[in-house]
């Protein structure tokens, strides 16, 4: 019965659509099992495209360790750009998985993974593509698979809860074997079955909640060797981070107040560098891959991170492997990176300090000391590095145009470090993002800055910037970043918004050549939702649309 329901792509077909390597699987590493010898088919499906989906560690993980479950087979599948979209409606043929080319239909459990709430709709494209119900309350009956979702995104699971059945909030891990292992045992009783699913700590099920009660965030205890990928996917197509990575710290022992990653990823656990070591060796075995990235939230906070770079770096060196790291705070610890991490490639360095002025970073709590930053820049430019990143946000509460101003003046100390040890100039790009109030942090209650005095302050900075040559400015996008802030703030009322602006024609909301703020505003307007009262101020006796999801634990 599975080799008359799998797909068979026309040539035609994919001659017709942008990249088709991203649609045809087989790649190196990936792995295909016997579709009628197991006894839960599980698919990862990721609302977006397949480089962006195959950067993903939470993806490669989740693969990783459902497919070592003999009984188990995990699949992957990614929402198809805009001409394949087409192409397979106008062919009349269902969204499939890469690896056995199945209907998404045919799956008992399709897993979707949510970093980014301008991905919402994406998920409406896969689910329609494979002919299932958008509606939860519609997929009761008709053996539809089960829709899980998970990530980030999800610990305010309320926009999406009338539209998925089972929320895991927090790791994953763990729940995804947990909820296949009830799967299997309950499958001919589905009500049992959601029943038996519910009672999984960290597990969120929409219909059955009781009014008042908590889910509590489930937690990975320890990060476990075994259970990291160190044979991942080899795509035929650059992803967007085409290296080997692997998190040496969940968690942050940092208390911005403004970062929700914090409350999402800790507690705090480490993984030690013996075995950071022996996965990074493996899956430089695996893949072959020139640059490891070491990720976590705060790398420069992980115990010893000079001794695992100057490891590695001795590892590596005779095979011209770079070593990377995402952005850092301005620590004691970071002094000697650059030197180590030039040694092999003269990469950029990326910081986040997120506000420009002092008075801002104290309000914040963003403890940072310049002259600590200005050491390791002076150190990395008689290196040889000539880039340099930085994080800002406008909007923060409390900010004055002082405080804007002040994030040039920043970048601008910068550049006269540079002028300090070289003549040769560096590029210095700043992110500026608007901030957003999310659920789970310190600042849950503030009201956004509006559409207006978000393009009033990024103008000011755009003008103050042509003082400084080198000095490059990239702004987030003020309407995604509104429609950002009421999904991730939003409640029920959302999911019906959702439904409207897809039907319409949302497509790849998070992309802007395809973002349309004009689809997003008739879908505000035909469901008579007002985004005003999710941007606004929430005061401390109102009950949050998240108030039931505990995740400080």
């Amino acid at each position: 019965m599975s080799n008359m329901n799998r797909v068979r792509l026309p040539e035609d077909l994919l001659l017709s659509v942008r990249k088709p390597a991203r649609y045809i699987g087989c790649e190196a590493n990936s792995i295909t099992k016997d579709w009628d010898k197991v006894r839960v088919r599980f698919c990862l499906c990721f609302p977006d495209l397949y480089e962006i989906g195959m950067s993903n560690l939470g993806i490669k993980i989740l693969y990783h360790i459902l497919n070592r479950q003999e009984w188990i087979l995990c699949e992957r599948s990614f929402t198809p750009w805009i001409d394949m979209e087409k192409a397979i409606r106008d062919n009349n043929i269902p969204l499939f998985s890469l690896e056995n080319k199945m209907p998404l239909r045919c799956f008992d459990i399709l897993g979707f993974s949510f970093s980014y709430e301008l991905s919402y709709t994406n998920m409406l494209t896969m689910l329609d593509l494979s002919g299932i119900p958008f509606l939860s309350a519609q997929r009761d009956e008709g053996g539809y698979p089960l829709i899980i979702a998970g990530g980030s995104c999800v610990v305010n699971p309320e926009p999406l809860s009338d539209l998925v059945d089972i929320f895991v909030i927090g790791d994953g891990e763990e729940p995804v074997v947990e909820i296949s292992r009830i799967y299997d045992e309950y499958r001919s009783d589905r009500a049992l079955m959601m029943r038996e699913i519910s009672r999984i700590e960290g597990v969120y099920i929409p219909a059955l909640h009781v009014r008042g009660s908590k889910v509590v965030k489930r937690v990975t205890r320890e990060l476990k060797e075994s259970d990291f990928p160190t044979k991942p996917i080899t795509p035929y197509i650059e992803p967007v981070h085409n290296r080997i990575t692997v998190e040496i710290m969940r968690g942050c022992p940092n208390n911005c107040y403004f970062c929700q990653a914090r409350s999402v990823y800790g507690p705090v656990r480490l993984r030690d560098r013996a075995q950071v070591a022996a996965l990074v060796r493996e899956s430089y075995r695996n893949t072959g891959l020139d640059e490891v990235s070491l990720l976590s939230l705060s790398s420069a906070s992980y115990p010893g991170i000079e001794k695992l770079i100057s490891e590695l770096t001795g590892l590596f060196l005779p095979l011209g492997v770079g070593i990377s790291l995402p952005s850092l705070r301005i620590e004691e610890s970071t002094l000697g990176i650059p030197s180590l991490v030039s040694a092999i490639k003269k990469s950029g360095l990326t910081f986040a300090p997120e506000a420009g002025t002092d008075r801002m970073l104290k309000k914040i709590n963003k403890n940072i000391e310049k002259e600590k930053l200005f050491a390791v820049l002076r150190q990395a430019f008689s290196k040889g590095w000539r880039r340099v990143k930085l994080y800002f946000m406008i909007g923060l509460p409390g900010e004055t145009d002082e405080d804007v101003e002040g994030i040039i003046d920043f970048a601008g100390s910068i550049d006269s470090v540079r002028r300090e040890i070289s003549r040769r100039p560096v590029d210095i790009v700043a992110s500026i993002s608007s901030f957003i109030p999310k659920p789970h942090t310190f600042f849950e209650r503030q009201a956004m800055a509006g559409s207006f005095e978000l393009s009033r302050k990024q103008a000011m900075l755009l003008a103050a910037s042509k003082k400084i040559k080198h000095l490059k400015l990239k702004f987030s996008d003020v309407n995604t970043s509104v429609l950002e802030a009421v999904f991730s703030r939003g409640d029920k009322d959302l999911g019906r918004l959702i439904v409207s602006a897809w039907q319409k024609g949302a497509r790849f909301d998070a992309w802007s050549e395809t973002f349309n703020p004009d689809i997003w505003d008739k879908a505000f307007e035909e469901c008579g939702i007002d985004k005003g009262r999710y941007l606004s101020e929430k005061g401390d006796g109102e009950v949050l649309p998240w108030s039931h999801v505990i995740v400080n634990c």
